[in-house]
């Protein structure tokens, strides 16, 4: 706090220089370490004369950093010592090394009581920020652990014949023994959004069942940065049957940088033997054509 004046010594004892007596004067100037020094009043000072503790007021006064005895010594007369008390009312600043747990309120950082669970988001930590003391909540340093994980799937099977067929119809979020995490994915006509930025790890497969033989098909991964107006292939698998009529399956996967998650867009495309068709199989009960979502990190 400011002050008008001089500004109060906090519990600062200290001893004065040796003081000289002269013969016939009773003023005499104050020094700790040949430095001038200016007690809070008489009443924040001990005073030793000739073996005799001096009472203030009445038996020395100070004003500023001259100490005036009552009447004038004389040759002889020993002022042992004077000690300044500082200001006695406040407590001061404690020793290095002399706070423990006892002297600190409960509401304090003690560390005497443990959390016993995870911290909530606006729970407070103590970091040195180059060398300057901070606080920061848990939320923004809090890390581990999946935040996003969903996964789809298609529940009806469907012919495609040739290159190019988007996957737009029958889409479900798996709803057999499964949950997603966070947020997840948000899906129209085939079109799937990300929930927010960050580095995905997508696996996707198809089983398919193959009309003709000598035939290849599988399926492709189309992202868009642009909202959908534009989509280009990341990643595509396949798989082939020698004679017609047999299953066989195609699995891909591919990690993603989202770094906009508002113009992000994502979507899959069958892609046959051209001019041949296959059938993409559908279950609503598992996973026979369908994809997992992983956020692995923020962007």
């Amino acid at each position: 706090m400011a002050y008008i004046g001089k500004e109060p010594i906090v519990g600062n004892f200290q001893k004065c220089d040796a003081i000289t007596v002269v013969n016939g004067q009773a003023a005499y100037t104050l020094q700790v370490s040949s430095v001038n020094v200016s007690p809070e009043s008489a009443n924040h000072m001990l005073v030793s004369l000739n073996g005799i503790l001096q009472a203030p007021t009445t038996s020395f006064t100070v004003s500023g950093s001259t100490l005036t005895f009552a009447s004038n010594l004389a040759t002889g007369d020993v002022i042992d010592f004077v000690m300044l008390l500082g200001n006695v009312l406040d407590l001061g600043v404690p020793s290095d090394d002399t706070v423990g747990a006892a002297q600190i309120k409960d509401d304090l950082i003690s560390g005497t009581t443990a959390l016993a669970s995870e911290p909530a988001d606006t729970d407070e930590f103590l970091v040195s920020d180059a060398g300057t003391l901070k606080r920061i909540d848990y939320s923004l340093i809090k890390g581990g652990g999946i935040t996003e994980a969903d996964q789809w799937r298609i529940t009806s099977s469907a012919n495609y014949t040739g290159v190019g067929n988007d996957l737009t119809v029958n889409w479900e979020r798996n709803d057999t023994n499964f949950d997603k995490i966070g947020t997840g994915m948000s899906e129209s006509s085939g079109i799937f959004t990300f929930p927010s930025t960050g580095i995905y790890y997508i696996t996707y497969r198809c089983q398919i069942y193959m009309t003709n033989e000598n035939q290849f098909a599988g399926i492709m991964a189309h992202v868009s940065t642009d909202s959908g107006s534009n989509f280009t292939e990341r990643a595509a698998a396949y798989g082939g049957w020698g004679t017609s009529g047999k299953y066989t399956s195609a699995e891909g996967d591919l990690m993603l940088d989202v770094t906009n998650a508002s113009t992000f867009r994502m979507k899959f495309r069958t892609h046959n033997q051209s001019g041949q068709q296959a059938q993409y199989i559908g279950d609503g009960n598992g996973q026979s054509t369908g994809f997992t979502f992983i956020k692995l990190g923020d962007t």
